[in-house]
């Protein structure tokens, strides 16, 4: 039981910033509409400020990136409980498991790449960019 209950722990731990990541993702479109228009209200240079949205989008890319991690552990404890509590899993492993699985630069880069290019993190970023250069 004792087992169960740090699973417990770890993957209410994890959920909760799994929602703030999300949290965090919103804030950064949110900056990003706001440079935009505060862009647009000051003059400033298009390419500079396509930039900064370039910026912005790599970090939510980062940022959901992140998440991704936690939702692959969420899920492996998840598991752990539909087993019941003869898992051979123990908790606390989320570090342990990224460490193992960790890619080089070239497949952190591709990672980071294949979240930027995911719809919800795309929008509102390419948008953004396209009115900037184009307006």
């Amino acid at each position: 039981m004792e087992m169960q209950h740090a699973l417990a722990q770890e993957w209410a731990t994890l959920q909760n910033h799994h929602e703030a990541q999300e949290r965090n993702a919103l804030g950064l479109k949110l900056l990003a509409l706001l440079l935009v228009a505060g862009s647009w209200m000051t003059g400033l240079e298009p390419l500079l400020a396509a930039a900064l949205v370039l910026v912005l989008w790599l970090q939510e890319a980062i940022l959901k990136t992140w998440q991704h991690r936690l939702a692959e552990r969420l899920l492996v404890i998840e598991r752990l409980f539909t087993r019941g509590p003869q898992g051979a899993e123990a908790p606390f492993q989320l570090h342990t498991q990224w460490l193992a699985q960790r890619p080089g630069l070239g497949g952190l880069l591709a990672e980071y790449g294949r979240s930027a290019l995911r719809p919800t993190v795309a929008f509102p970023y390419a948008v953004l960019c396209l009115l900037v250069l184009l307006v």
